[in-house]
């Protein structure tokens, strides 16, 4: 019989993956291409989103043929994408409407902080689970259509189209299919993440057009057939990326929880079918729902920089020649000779959600070499994560009792030793790592009966890598005490 295999479309924020999984969940095949970050202002970050579409047409064939698979070999197609990055196109041409506004783009902060006053901010919060924040797409659309002259009038009449990146993903793929799931839907302040619908309360605050929305739908389950780039294929997935890493770590029960270290870090705690609201900083989000059955949620604590901070040392200071080589300078020091890195460059995230906040290093003596930096930009990952699980901790009413990880962050032993260190916690990674294409994968291959049920999934996760604390409390409370010290040095940098 010949092999089967679904195929994952993972749309990131710098670069763009097709894998080829098989039946095991093992990884037969990828390739990648990176797209450029365009940086036209202070807080701006843009990509070309009809640059990616074409990195995903040359890709999937590629993946392919690396696999030694035809076309007819795939059963599905899963996307895992980058979520709050907010695309608009015209209709009738298909053609992007400038560049696509990225998610750790701060363009929006004035426009949030006027609507935040504003007398419905507050239902807008509890609709969405989310707080009012650059973070999120609305702002965005609102933003584009602003500054756009005659935007809002077409985009009233039908003719300007909104979508997240699996939602253009899917309209290239399919010739016009426009559409989204309800894990990226739900990151953009417009849904009700009750009804899973859009609402019409949330988009008259925003002002912005139901004719310009895409369809809603369960993040599990047939949106369409593939014209191009895979034709004849059944796309059956489409999930936020750190949704379908919670997915693809098998985090299925309420209570499991997973961190992805990647540009930025994502850690989710299932909840299962309850919306748990956050009163200590976190976001409540859903975490995805199979069609035909009823959404599971989860709260998630979203961290904007860990490795684009590496990428910062290594592109802006030069200080590195490639990413993996922090480790080995941050090994050259003991510790981090009292200096710490604050990276809120696109303001700070969960649990602070202070959108004026600004980067600090702090702690600086002649004594400080590079070696300390290095260990400072890992240590700022690792408390950054500390910070979140406290508050997910105290939202829930549970004490982690160990962290599933993924990313390209998780080669990092020092720093995954320093993690399990600062939360004093095991912090176990799965063999398969790139748990968003796996995610997005297992996703697909439900939809069209490729593997049977969760379960099954279940069975293909296997453990590693495994680092245990070893910090005494001591000097874990002293030096997460400094670091909160130098985090309140970043607030009310931006004033206005």
């Amino acid at each position: 019989m010949t092999e089967r295999y679904v195929v994952a479309i993972d749309q990131g924020t710098t670069s763009t993956r097709c894998i080829v999984i098989d039946r095991r969940g093992q990884l037969v095949s990828l390739a990648q291409q990176e797209h450029k970050q365009h940086f036209p202002k202070p807080g701006w970050v843009e990509h070309d989103a009809a640059e990616i579409w074409r990195n995903v047409e040359r890709l999937g064939p590629e993946a392919l043929r690396r696999a030694g698979a035809t076309i007819d070999q795939v059963a599905a197609i899963g996307i895992a994408n980058q979520r709050e990055t907010t695309i608009l196109w015209d209709k009738k041409t298909g053609q992007p409407i400038g560049h696509a506004v990225v998610w750790q783009d701060t363009r929006t902060d004035t426009m949030v902080g006027r609507l935040d006053h504003l007398p419905g901010a507050e239902g807008v919060r509890h609709r969405s689970g989310l707080p009012l924040a650059t973070y999120f797409s609305g702002p965005r659309v609102r933003w584009m259509l602003d500054h756009t002259p005659g935007l809002l009038e077409r985009a009233e009449r039908g003719e300007v189209l909104f979508g997240t990146m699996e939602t253009w993903l899917i309209w290239k793929l399919t010739g016009g299919l426009h559409v989204t799931d309800v894990t990226n839907a739900s990151r953009t302040l417009l849904l009700d993440i009750h009804t899973l619908d859009w609402s019409p309360a949330s988009l008259e605050f925003f002002g912005i057009p139901r004719a310009m929305l895409p369809e809603v739908r369960p993040s599990i389950g047939v949106f369409g057939t593939a014209t191009a780039a895979f034709p004849g294929v059944r796309i059956g997935a489409a999930l936020g990326d750190q949704q379908a890493a919670l997915f693809g770590q098998t985090c299925f029960a309420p209570g499991e929880a997973k961190c992805t270290y990647g540009t930025g870090s994502f850690l989710l705690l299932n909840t299962g079918s309850e919306l748990v609201r956050s009163t200590h900083g976190l976001l409540s989000t859903v975490a995805y729902q199979i069609k035909g059955e009823p959404a599971a949620y989860a709260l998630e604590g979203s961290i904007a920089i860990t490795g684009s901070l590496v990428q910062w040392f290594r592109d802006q200071l030069e200080l590195i020649a490639s990413a993996p080589e922090i480790e080995t300078l941050a090994r050259t020091v003991s510790d981090n000779g009292g200096c710490y890195i604050v990276p809120a460059f696109s303001g700070l995230y969960a649990p602070h959600w202070r959108s004026e906040a600004r980067g600090v290093i702090v702690g600086l003596t002649s004594y400080i070499t590079k070696g300390h930096l290095a260990r400072a930009v890992l240590e700022a990952s690792a408390w950054q994560t500390r910070e979140v699980v406290d508050a997910m901790n105290a939202d829930s009413g549970l004490a982690l009792k160990t962290l599933r990880v993924d990313g390209g962050m998780t080669a990092d032993n020092l720093l995954m030793q320093y993690i399990a260190d600062v939360l004093d916690v095991p912090v176990v990674r799965p063999l398969a790592a790139e748990t968003v294409s796996l995610g997005a994968a297992y996703g697909a291959g439900l939809a069209v009966g490729y593997w049977p049920d969760l379960e099954g999934l279940r069975q293909n996760w296997h453990r590693a890598a495994q680092w245990m604390p070893t910090m005494d409390a001591e000097r874990r409370d002293s030096e997460y005490a400094n670091w909160k010290r130098a985090v309140s040095r970043t607030f009310d940098w931006i004033q206005g």
